[in-house]
This record gives structure tokens, sequence and C-alpha cells, in this order.
């Protein structure tokens, strides 16, 4: 059976939030990815399984993430290409997993290298006056390699 119209549109507005996430990660809009959190949301970072081990960074509010987001212009660029998502609806709150592969191009004394990561965001959302942010987003670091690029 055919999911009810509302939930289409909250999945769809789920996945178009995270999308918009990783479109200012490549476009280094810092301050449009803070935007895309609660007033009070929280970015915490795993090297792994969350919990197996402390976190590697936590960010509370729109203006420490915005500050967190400015790291990435030390990259000449990025891409941050999305995989699949599967979401949990609970009314005005939801929980989710993204997969995400992010690649990042470093360029030292001219000599270029690729920084790939595998990542998933591990999400808690709200609607907050009709529009869903991002409450709590848990980035688990699954594995990474660097290679240098020709």
């Amino acid at each position: 059976m055919p999911a009810p119209l509302p939930e289409l549109q909250d999945r769809l507005e789920l996945r178009q939030l995270v999308e918009a996430y990783a479109h200012g990660a490549d476009r280094r809009e810092a301050e449009a990815m803070a935007l895309l959190f609660t007033e009070d949301g929280r970015l915490v970072i795993y090297a792994g399984e969350p919990g197996a081990s402390p976190p590697t960074a936590q960010r509370t509010g729109r203006a420490e993430i915005g500050a967190a987001m400015t790291r990435l212009g030390r990259y000449v660029s990025t891409t941050h290409l999305l995989g699949q998502q599967s979401v949990v609806l609970d009314g005005d709150r939801a929980t989710g997993e993204t997969y995400c592969l992010a690649h990042h191009i470093t360029d030292r004394d001219g000599q270029r290298s690729i920084y790939i990561m595998s990542i998933r965001y591990l999400d808690q959302y709200a609607r907050v006056d009709g529009t869903w942010l991002i409450a709590e987003r848990v980035l688990a670091v699954d594995w990474t390699e660097t290679r240098p690029m020709s």
C-alpha cells in the first residue's frame, strides 16, 4: 500500500535537508549550513562507531557549527555524494541515517591528493514552524583513504 501523501512530503523534505547540507559543504556556505540546524542543534563526530570511543569533535548551536564548517575552506574542492537514506517519522520529530562518500582535494606545494571519507549521518530532525531542521547530527566516519592525484 502506498504511503500517504503527508508522509511522502516529509520524506522528500528530509532528503532535501540532507542534500542542502551536502551542497552547502561543497559550495563553502558555512552560514547556510548552520541554519539547517535548530538553534541549539548539535554536531558530533566520531571516528568509527558512535559510542565505541569518545567523539573527535562536538559543536553546539548554529554559531559553533557554522564556525566549524568554515574549515572546509582548507580544501581545493569537496564533493559529497549522498547514498541511501532511511527515515523514521514520529509527528514533528524524525530520525534518519544517510550514507555519504565525501571527497576532499588538497594541494600542498603543487602536489594534489584526495582524501575520501565513507561516512554516515545519524540524524535527529525536528519540524520547527513547519520546516524540518537537524536537531542533532552524529557523523560516523566508517573509513578513510588518502591517495595522490595525477
